[in-house]
Formats: C-alpha cells, structure tokens, sequence
C-alpha cells in the first residue's frame, strides 16, 4: 500500500513546522541569534509577556536577556499544526520553561503561532504567547561548579556549547 503524495507533503510540512520550533528553543536557551532569527519570517510579529511589536524588537529584546547572562530551558510537548490555507498554519505548541536571572520561574504556556511557507521553507509569521502557569523558585545560592558537581560538561551559550563542538559550528565563529 502506497501513500498518496498529499499526505507525503503533509507529513514533510509537519515536520519542517516541528523542526523550526525546535530551532526556536535552541537559539533562546543557548543565545543562539542564528537559529533565533531562523524561525522568524523578517517581517513576523511577537507578542511575548512585557514585549509585543516586530520581530526585530523581539530579537532586540531577547538579546537584553542574553546579555544578562540569564539561564533558560525550553521544552515542547503537544504541537498541535492545523492547515488553515495553502502554505499557512495555525500552530499550537505548549511549553515548560525554566528561566533564571536575578529571580527563578517555571513557567506553562503555549506558543500560539501562525506558520507561513515561503520558498518550501516552514517559519513564524505571528506569535501570541499565552501565559498557564507560572511559579516562582528560589535561586540556588551556591556556584554552578559546586551545585553541578562532577556532572560535565555544563550548558553553555552560543558558540561556547558542546553542541557546537558537534555541530563543527565552533570553529566558524571563533574564526568570525
């Protein structure tokens, strides 16, 4: 039994969809601007807690968190992609985030996106955070090298990841 071609595409949309969330988490936790800026159409909309307004705002924003030296995990669980036209979807895709700066939160929410393709490439043309939980923890007090122990290597931002190193990433950006 043979799959017809729609759903071949289909099936390659979705995936192309579930990889740029993926990309998306990847340049916020590891203030990766390359793989932030990936996930974006250059003329996309965010609406992001404190920040609402053009991409480029967002990245400006996001950036003032990188310097800071926050620390952030993402994890996606249900993403659920709804076609509403030719090269447009409505993505539904709920997060857990661990950020850490001067205060620590679990936060829940979803990432409430539309999806245009353009070119066969799958990006966000609008985001709308929605905001279902969110806890405050306390900040370890105790340095990172005491904390995590003998357990090495320890995450790190852009280029600085041992991802990099995989990635053979490293080498282009010290070269920059």
């Amino acid at each position: 039994m043979t799959m017809p071609q729609e759903k071949i595409a289909e099936l390659l949309d979705r995936e192309a969809i579930r990889d740029c969330i993926y990309r998306y988490c990847r340049g916020v936790d590891r203030a990766d601007q390359v793989a932030l800026r990936g996930a974006y159409w250059p003329d996309a909309t965010d609406e992001h807690g404190p920040y609402s307004g053009s991409v480029e705002g967002f990245f400006e924003w996001a950036n003032g968190i990188f310097e800071s030296g926050a620390r952030n995990v993402h994890m996606v669980g249900n993403i659920l992609i709804e076609f509403t036209a030719i090269n447009e979807a409505v993505v539904e895709t709920y997060f857990l985030a661990l950020q850490r700066s001067v205060r620590q939160f679990l936060i829940a929410g979803r990432y409430c996106d539309v999806f245009q393709q353009r070119d066969g490439e799958w990006r966000v043309f609008r985001r709308v955070v929605v905001y279902d939980w969110v806890e405050e923890q306390a900040v370890a007090t105790e340095p990172e090298a005491i904390r995590f122990g003998s357990r090495l290597p320890l995450g790190a931002r852009f280029p600085d990841d041992p991802i990099y190193d995989l990635l053979g990433r490293r080498q282009r950006a010290d070269a920059c």
